[in-house]
C-alpha cells in the first residue's frame, strides 16, 4: 500500500505529466526564456510547476515548497519542518527539441534529506517511488541497482551542466580514461532519470556536477533505497537537498563497488581537484 505522502505526490505528478504532454505537439508555440546561459525554460516548466503546487498547497498548507521555477514558497506563518521540492520538468532542452526523454520529479525533504521521492516519465508511462526505509519501485514493482562488480563493461550515465563547461576539459579527461575499462557513456539530458535508472539497474552508475535539489532529491533517495550510493567525487556526504543547499554540487552514484571504483577514477585522473 502506498503511503499517504506518495500517493499524493504522485497525483501532483501526474496532472504536471498531463500539462507536459499537452503541450509537447506545439513546442513552436512555446515561450522560451534563457535563464543562464543555455539554460533554458519554458512556459510549460510553469505551468507544470502551477499544477504541482495547486495539489501541495491545498493538502499540505504547512509544508515549504522548493522549486526550480518559482524558488522557496515557505507557509503562512513562518518555516516549514517539511520541503517539497520540484523539477517539473527535468530534461527541459530534450523536451523542447522534441526529444522523448523527460521527466516530473518531486521530493519531500525533512531537515534537509529526501524521505519520499517520486519521478514520473509521462511519455512511457513510467512511475518511479521511494520512501526512506521502504525501497524503490519502477510501477509498483520493487527494484534493486545493479549488482556488477567492478566497471568492466560498465554502462555509465554523466551530465555537461552548462554552469560547468569551465571543468568541461577534466570532465573530459576523466571520461577518456573511463573509456578504455568501461563498455560505454551515455549522456541522457535528464539528472532524475539518469538516477532512476541507476536505482532500477537499467544502468551501472551515473556522474555530474552542477546539480541542484530538485535535479536529485528523489533520485538519490531511490539510489539509497534500491541499495546504492550517492556521495560527491571525494566521496563525502552530499549537502542538504533543499533551500540551504541551492548550490550547484557534484554527485555519483552506483552501488557500493562500482561507485567506489568511479569515485577513484575521478580522483586519480585530476577531476575531483576541479571542485577542490
Amino acid at each position: 500500500m502506498q503511503k499517504p505522502a506518495i500517493t499524493l505526490m504522485v497525483k501532483a505528478a501526474r496532472a504536471a505529466g498531463n500539462v507536459l504532454l499537452r503541450h509537447m505537439y506545439k513546442l513552436d508555440a512555446l515561450n522560451v526564456v534563457e535563464k543562464d546561459r543555455m539554460d533554458f525554460a519554458s512556459e510549460v516548466d510553469e505551468l507544470a510547476e502551477k499544477e504541482i503546487i495547486k495539489e501541495f498547497r491545498r493538502a499540505t498548507p504547512d509544508y515549504a515548497i522548493l522549486g526550480e521555477e518559482g524558488g522557496l514558497i515557505q507557509p503562512r506563518g513562518g518555516t516549514a519542518r517539511f520541503t517539497w521540492v520540484i523539477d517539473p520538468l527535468d530534461g527541459t532542452s530534450n523536451y523542447l527539441r522534441g526529444i522523448p526523454h523527460f521527466c516530473v520529479s518531486i521530493a519531500l525533504v525533512e531537515a534537509g534529506e529526501p524521505v519520499h521521492g517520486v519521478i514520473f516519465d509521462p511519455l512511457r508511462n513510467e512511475l518511479f517511488t521511494a520512501s526512506r526505509g521502504s525501497g524503490t519501485t519502477l510501477n509498483d514493482k520493487r527494484v534493486r541497482v545493479a549488482d556488477r562488480k567492478d566497471l568492466a563493461g560498465a554502462m555509465v550515465l554523466t551530465g555537461f551542466a552548462p554552469r560547468e563547461r569551465s571543468r568541461a576539459s577534466a570532465q573530459l579527461k576523466c571520461i577518456d580514461t573511463l573509456l578504455t575499462e568501461i563498455e560505454d557513456i551515455r549522456r541522457s539530458g535528464s539528472a532524475a532519470l539518469d538516477l532512476a535508472y541507476v536505482a532500477c539497474g537499467r544502468v551501472d552508475a551515473y556522474f555530474e556536477a552542477g546539480v541542484k535539489p530538485w535535479d536529485i532529491a528523489a533520485g538519490a533517495l531511490m539510489v539509497r533505497e534500491a541499495g546504492g550510493k550517492i556521495s560527491d567525487f571525494r566521496d563525502r556526504t552530499t549537502g542538504p537537498m533543499d533551500a540551504r543547499g541551492v548550490n550547484p554540487r557534484p554527485l555519483l552514484a552506483g552501488n557500493i563497488k562500482v561507485a567506489g571504483l568511479l569515485q577513484q577514477r575521478i580522483v586519480n585522473t585530476g577531476y575531483a581537484s576541479a571542485f577542490d
